[in-house]
């Protein structure tokens, strides 16, 4: 995310610039992926890369308890457009790959079971002409956190056989805890009802909202 790249209620410089990961919103600040997700007691960080230009930095996490990985990618804002896109393209099957760690083969992208957007809702600035049809008749499970998701994403994803978790009726800030709560819903192996309560709750007591409001604004289906 960055001001002057993408049609955002400006915020402070600082954490408004998406070519500056350690200080930015939604990755390096108290409640950024990077930050939040290294401070929770459910995960443990295993490994950072950076990667190139247009992906600042890559963490991969792994479960406490359990067997699941999760991979967080940074995107520089410039390329908000490159990281929707490539989001569409995962949830439908169509851009696939994986990461190994140690003697282990890690499914991302395409090959993840559950695929996450949090940040700007670049689709509220600009259209997209390609088509996001399923091509292995999987069905992926997928979280947008971003303002009006499920307005401007269902258009692109109708076709891509995805199974919507937590996305989102209005605006709202896409910070990391509920994303997080989500996923400890997911590992739970909970019904999407109770994964989508699980970040409402989160959101109303981090914005400081009511219930009600919190579980209007992300809902599920």
């Amino acid at each position: 995310m960055r001001n002057k790249n993408q049609g955002i209620v400006p915020v402070p410089a600082k954490i408004g610039n998406g070519q500056d990961p350690n200080n930015n919103l939604y990755w390096g600040c108290g409640y950024g992926v990077r930050t939040y997700f290294k401070r929770s007691k459910e995960w443990k960080l295993i490994r950072t890369q950076k990667i190139d230009s247009v992906r600042f930095e890559r963490l991969v996490f792994k479960h406490i308890t359990k067997n699941y990985y999760l991979v967080a990618d940074a995107y520089n804002g410039q390329y908000i457009k490159q990281c929707t896109k490539d989001f569409l393209s995962s949830s439908a099957g169509q851009l696939k790959d994986t990461l190994h760690i140690g003697n282990q083969t890690i499914g991302i992208a395409g090959n993840s079971c559950l695929l996450a957007y949090a940040g700007h809702d670049g689709l509220m600035d600009f259209h997209l002409t390609e088509t996001y049809t399923n091509t292995d008749a999987r069905t992926r499970d997928v979280i947008i956190l971003a303002c009006y998701s499920k307005r401007f994403f269902s258009p692109y994803l109708r076709t891509a056989n995805v199974n919507p978790l937590v996305w989102t009726t209005g605006l709202m800030c896409p910070e990391a805890y509920t994303l997080h709560d989500a996923i400890t819903g997911y590992v739970n192996n909970e019904s999407n009802e109770l994964i989508c309560t699980r970040a409402a709750k989160a959101y109303s007591t981090y914005q400081k909202c009511s219930e009600k409001a919190a579980k209007n604004l992300l809902v599920t289906k």
